[in-house]
């Protein structure tokens, strides 16, 4: 089973700790190394980066590391992939040349 850690209880979000492939089972683990889920990857994703925890609405916080890190710019399902496609950031607005970018 793959593995992501959540950084505090506050958290919506955990980073994964290995590539994940769309369907498989993800266990996360607190800071404590306590699984405090077990998830259903909804899509692949790349070493150290965000699945989500829960289901956040559209508007909703990204919560990490106990604070907000930005806004869903979209609808997101529990086990999905969460970076700049469906994420609005705190930290500057992206462009449409960013968000294109592959």
């Amino acid at each position: 089973m793959k593995k992501a850690i959540t950084m505090d209880a506050k958290d919506n979000v955990a980073t994964v700790i290995s590539a994940i492939t769309e369907g498989e089972e993800v266990e996360v683990f607190s800071t404590k190394q306590e699984v405090v889920h077990r998830i259903k990857a909804r899509d692949s994703l790349p070493l150290g980066h965000k699945i989500a925890l829960t289901d956040i609405r559209q508007g909703d916080s990204i919560k990490k590391y106990g604070a907000v890190i930005g806004k869903a710019s979209k609808d997101i399902a529990v086990g999905e992939y969460v970076h700049i496609h469906n994420v609005e950031s705190n930290r500057m607005p992206l462009t449409e040349h960013m968000l294109s970018y592959k």
